[in-house]
């Protein structure tokens, strides 16, 4: 019997495939990751990445095998020209977009940068092109409408991106997306949950209610203000979005944007979507990232973070010191280190450790449990542990063995 919830990388919910709810899926054959990070990734508040900074991530995307990389917004300044120029000449296999404004100045500087495609954005909402942009409303419809029929015209493929989509006027962002529609040009639609103010459930409903009026793919831009960026992100998939954009690390403007790593995983193993990436360069990735932006991730952050493996409660390393001898790693944890290029199972001695943590710390190194006192021994760890509030580093648990050996 074919059991696609379980396979040498990973073991999950056989719940996520029972036909009642695969029957609730709509998701596409194929999706696509467009990733945002070297733009909207940089947009979050002190976060600053030179050229070379852009290009080594765009290298590092690409081996991943994200289908798509946004490498910036050429109007922001030269240098950010260059760097998306240099990446698109990079002869890279993913397509390289940029981003833009719905301007014809913007789509020139595009043009100059060889890009595949151009992002265009316009304010969608009544209330963000009335008090934010200080604009009549139909000034948004000329814009769109005219830019994006330009960009078209000079062979670039074009998304057309709709700031604050989710809290405006449906009949209003209807009026303006169907205008660009029949006047314009739009080879794809981006759903932009600018504040991050939608629940999955709504995401679901604009994306059904938009398929039926539209037969253009479906892009999708979440933001993580209720952090739901992720859950929104697989919502859209579920109801037929083909293409997801994400950021390595979540980062991104005020509270970040979907994470590229836990939407990808995602997709792939509840969702069964395949995505053709290499997972275990996911890591890596995660790493270069957290050091050129400078963002420090929490080590529970989950697939990439450092102490996603890493054990110390008694009852899981007893759990532990059983599985791996016997090779099976995945009844306690969902997917293997190997699928995302981590190093494997850590332990840690602390507050939380048991006898088993003791016994697994002196088989580890050798010596025989008999030959010390592992009572007095866990009792002096977890003392100290508390004292100190971290864990035991390994000099101080073999000066403990030496003032506890067996009499």
């Amino acid at each position: 019997m074919e059991r696609p919830w379980i396979s040498d990388k990973w073991w999950v919910s056989p719940l996520n495939f029972v036909d009642e709810v695969r029957s609730q899926l709509r998701s596409p054959k194929k999706v696509v990751i467009h990733d945002i990070t070297l733009r909207d990734g940089e947009q979050q508040a002190g976060v600053t990445f030179t050229k070379e900074d852009k290009i080594e991530i765009a290298k590092m995307l690409d081996e991943v095998g994200v289908h798509r990389i946004e490498a910036g917004m050429p109007a922001v300044s030269n240098e950010d020209k260059e760097a998306i120029k240099a990446i698109a000449r990079m002869g890279l296999n993913a397509k390289v977009f940029c981003f833009a404004r719905c301007m014809k100045r913007d789509v020139d500087l595009a043009l100059e940068c060889d890009v595949d495609g151009i992002e265009m954005e316009i304010p969608s909402s009544e209330h963000l092109i009335k008090y934010g942009y200080n604009w009549p409303l139909e000034r948004a419809v000329e814009l769109a409408v005219e830019a994006t029929s330009y960009a078209a015209e000079h062979g670039l493929h074009v998304s057309f991106f709709t700031i604050d989509g989710t809290r405006a006027d449906l009949d209003w962002w209807f009026k303006l997306v169907g205008k660009v529609a029949a006047e314009g040009h739009m080879d794809s639609l981006v759903l932009v949950d600018t504040f991050g103010v939608c629940m999955p459930e709504a995401i679901r409903y604009l994306v059904r209610r938009v398929k039926r009026q539209f037969s253009v793919p479906i892009e999708v831009h979440l933001h993580n203000d209720f952090g739901l960026a992720v859950a929104n992100t697989l919502a859209a998939v579920a109801e037929g979005a083909e293409i997801v954009h994400t950021t390595v690390n979540g980062i991104g403007e005020r509270m970040g944007n979907a994470d590229l790593a836990e939407t990808a995983l995602a997709l792939e193993v509840l969702y069964g979507v395949k995505l053709g990436l290499d997972y275990s360069k996911l890591y890596k990735l995660s790493k270069l990232v957290e050091k050129l932006s400078g963002v420090k991730m929490p080590p529970h952050k989950p697939v990439v973070g450092d102490g996603i493996f890493r054990v110390e409660s008694g009852i899981i390393v007893g759990w532990w010191r059983n599985l791996e001898k016997q090779g099976k790693p995945l009844i306690m944890f969902p997917y293997h280190w190997s699928l995302v290029g981590h190093n494997g199972v850590e332990m840690v001695l602390g507050k939380k450790s048991g006898r088993d943590s003791i016994l697994y710390a002196l088989e580890k190194m050798g010596i025989d449990p008999t030959t010390v006192d592992v009572d007095k021994i866990l009792e002096e760890v977890k003392m100290e542990a508390t004292k100190r509030k971290s864990p035991i580093s390994s000099e101080a648990f073999k000066q403990m063995i030496e003032r506890h050996k067996a009499k």
